[in-house]
């Protein structure tokens, strides 16, 4: 009987991961907060983008390049020395960065937004602050995530397709059915996995994505992969083979969603053990000096003010080693959890305002949204929607009146616009 029951329990466990990609709302918020992040900092960074990653960087292009053929890293600013081809890999990371935020053909944007990512910041190692990290590896992770179903363009256009009536299934709608659409954005998914598909094969010819094996591989296999998904989803949508792409999808992802909650956790116990081990951290005095260094004092006197009490140092300096070493412990017990969640996300606002760190701490606090909950996303949600609707409803609305739009912003659970592994 117990073998029966434990039989039972793991087949709806294979069901469960099998069969949907779970975290939605979790997933759209990694994908909006960490294009957020590395949108914002490109165009802070707009006017300095030649000293820091271009013709005019310090770290010049033949120093990096003879650093790149000894690590085997991929840049596509590798391809060419030129002003103008720079400037195309800084525009299209921008780009990418704008549509992965907003969803719009989140399959292809994700791995050109991975692709801006590698190439600016393997380009110029030195330019960073700690969050460069974790964009670089979350910019990897997005490509093997369903990261719009909810909250993005590729969601709304599928809630449009199936209200009225021109799909039978929600969830095999994305944008893999464009050809049976009119207009623009019909051509947009074809023609952008033909341009990609032409780039690749170029810079697989030329040598020119870096010399590791699994890149090319994983980049082939994203491009090869959804087009077999838009042929399988447009020409037999209900087939087994469609079953099969749909179940591999929902694996990657779900399998992606459980290595950055682990990529989290060893963040924060590996900084907070780190940490134990210095001595300023063990008098608590370890919070005292960044707040006396002009580097990173964007408001001196508000550090001074932090820094002349002694009990606020020594608080500040103990809890953020409790917090960080405890928290990977605290996910057995959810409601101890979202209260670290919350101290930690409030730790980041700290660091950001006192020691000018913004774009760290929006990595870290975009890292730690995966284990937001989901009933609090979707109350965040509703009153985001909300307060847009006050903001742009027109005047003259009747009581009452529903808007289609309405229905098109509502958050789809099962919608498929955002898998990027195989479409």
């Amino acid at each position: 009987m117990s073998t029966f029951t434990f039989d039972r329990k793991l087949a709806r466990a294979v069901q469960r991961i099998t069969s949907s990609a779970l975290g939605p709302y979790q997933s759209a918020v990694i994908r909006i907060g960490f294009s957020a992040t590395y949108l914002l900092y490109l165009l802070r960074e707009l006017p300095h983008r030649h000293e820091m990653y271009g013709p005019d960087a310090p770290w010049r292009w033949d120093m990096a390049r003879q650093l790149i053929s000894g690590n085997q890293a991929f840049t596509t600013l590798m391809w060419s020395d030129s002003t103008v081809w720079f400037e195309i890999v800084y525009a299209v990371a921008l780009l990418s960065a704008a549509l992965l935020m907003v969803g719009w053909h989140t399959r292809g944007m994700s791995v050109l937004f991975m692709a801006g990512v590698l190439s600016l910041q393997n380009r110029s190692i030195f330019m960073g602050d700690g969050g460069d990290n974790v964009i670089h590896l979350m910019a990897i992770y997005l490509v093997l995530t369903r990261c719009g179903q909810v909250w993005s363009l590729d969601a709304r256009r599928a809630a449009r397709a199936a209200r009225v009536g021109r799909v039978t299934d929600a969830y095999a709608y994305a944008e893999d059915d464009a050809p049976r659409r009119s207009g623009l954005g019909d051509v947009a998914g074809p023609v952008l996995w033909v341009v990609l598909g032409l780039v690749l094969t170029v810079a697989t010819v030329t040598d020119g994505l870096g010399g590791t094996w699994w890149l090319p591989v994983l980049f082939w296999v994203l491009w090869a992969g959804q087009g077999a998904w838009w042929a399988v989803n447009r020409y037999a949508p209900h087939s087994e083979a469609r079953t099969l792409l749909d179940v591999v999808a929902n694996l990657a992802h779900n399998a992606t969603l459980v290595v950055i909650m682990a990529e989290v956790c060893l963040i924060y116990a590996t900084a907070g053990w780190y940490k134990i081990q210095g001595s300023r951290w063990q008098d608590g005095t370890a919070l005292y000096y960044p707040l006396k260094l002009d580097a990173f004092t964007p408001w001196p006197g508000l550090s001074d003010i932090l820094a002349s009490s002694g009990v606020m140092v020594m608080l500040l300096t103990y809890g953020t080693v409790i917090v960080q070493v405890a928290f990977p412990f605290t996910l057995f017990n959810r409601r101890v959890k979202n209260v670290l969640l919350v101290v930690m996300v409030c730790e980041h606002a700290g660091i950001a305002l006192l020691l000018g760190l913004p774009f760290f701490s929006m990595a870290m606090i975009a890292a730690d949204s995966v284990f937001l909950p989901t009933v609090f996303l979707v109350w965040l949600g509703g009153r985001v929607t909300l307060g847009r609707e006050l903001l742009f409803s027109r005047r003259g609305k009747v009581p009452g009146q529903r808007r289609a739009v309405d229905d098109e912003e509502a958050p789809q659970h099962s919608g498929d616009g955002g898998h990027t592994l195989v479409g």
